[in-house]
C-alpha cells in the first residue's frame, strides 16, 4: 500500500465525507443551487491565492532542485490554469477578477489555507504536501466519480464545465505527479515515528476541505429559503 493510500485509510471517515459530500452530488446531477455554486466559486478563488502562497513555500521547503521544478510546476497550475477557469465561470455573473479578489472572506476559507501554511511554515515538504493533498488529488478523485454519473455531461448541467476541467486529462496529470511525488517524499523522509503526526495534518486538512463544502451548501440552503 502506498503512502498515500495509507492516509486515505486512516482518514476513511473524514475522506469520505469530503469527496461525497452533497454539494458534489449536486454538481454530478446540475441541482445544486447557482447560489452555493457561486458562493464556493467566489471563495474558492480566494483560496487559490493563498494555496499559490502554498505552493510557493513548498519552493523554498525543497531540499532538491527537482523538488523545487514540482512545486514550481503547481505553482503555474494555478496561476495560468486553474484560476482561470473561476474568471470564465464567475464572469457569467457580471463578477470581474477585480470583484473576486475584494470579496470578504470567509471563515472556513481562512481557516482551511492559514492551517496548511502553518503546517508548512512549521514542517518540512513533506508535511506541506501531505497538508495539500488532500485538495489537489481529492479534486482529481472527485471529479472522475462525478464524470461518470449519467447526467454529469448533459448540455443542461450547469456544472459540466467545472467537471470537465477537473476530471479531464490535464488535470488528472497534475494529480497524479502530486501522488507521485507524495509518495516519493515519503519513502525519503516518512519514518514510522512521523507516520502519525502526517496523517494528523493529512486528516485535519480533508476535514477543512469538507467543512469547505459545507460552507457552500448553507449559503445555496440560506438563499433559498430567503425566497
Amino acid at each position: 500500500m502506498s503512502f498515500f493510500e495509507r492516509l486515505k485509510t486512516e482518514a476513511s471517515v473524514e475522506w469520505r465525507a469530503y469527496t461525497e459530500h452533497p454539494f458534489t452530488n449536486g454538481l454530478a446531477d446540475g441541482s445544486l443551487s447557482e447560489a452555493a455554486f457561486r458562493h464556493y466559486l467566489v471563495q474558492d478563488y480566494l483560496f487559490l491565492i493563498e494555496f499559490a502562497r502554498a505552493y510557493a513555500l513548498a519552493v523554498y521547503k525543497s531540499p532538491r532542485l527537482a523538488d523545487m521544478r514540482e512545486a514550481a510546476a503547481g505553482l503555474s497550475a494555478i496561476l495560468d490554469v486553474e484560476m482561470n477557469l473561476h474568471v470564465k465561470l464567475c464572469a457569467d455573473w457580471g463578477l470581474s477578477p477585480a470583484d473576486l479578489e475584494q470579496a470578504p472572506p470567509a471563515a472556513e476559507m481562512l481557516a482551511y489555507t492559514r492551517y496548511v501554511l502553518d503546517a508548512g511554515m512549521r514542517g518540512d515538504l513533506l508535511a506541506l504536501k501531505v497538508a495539500l493533498a488532500p485538495c489537489v488529488i481529492g479534486y482529481a478523485e472527485i471529479a472522475t466519480r462525478l464524470a461518470s454519473r449519467p447526467h454529469a455531461d448533459a448540455a443542461t448541467n450547469a456544472y459540466r464545465v467545472w467537471i470537465a476541467e477537473y476530471a479531464g486529462v490535464p488535470y488528472q496529470e497534475v494529480a497524479a505527479k502530486a501522488r507521485a511525488h507524495l509518495d516519493h517524499l515519503a519513502d525519503l523522509y516518512a519514518t514510522p515515528a512521523r507516520e502519525a503526526e502526517l496523517t494528523a495534518i493529512f486528516k485535519e486538512a480533508t476535514r477543512l476541505e469538507a467543512d469547505f463544502w459545507e460552507m457552500a451548501w448553507r449559503e445555496g440552503q440560506r438563499v433559498a429559503e430567503l425566497r
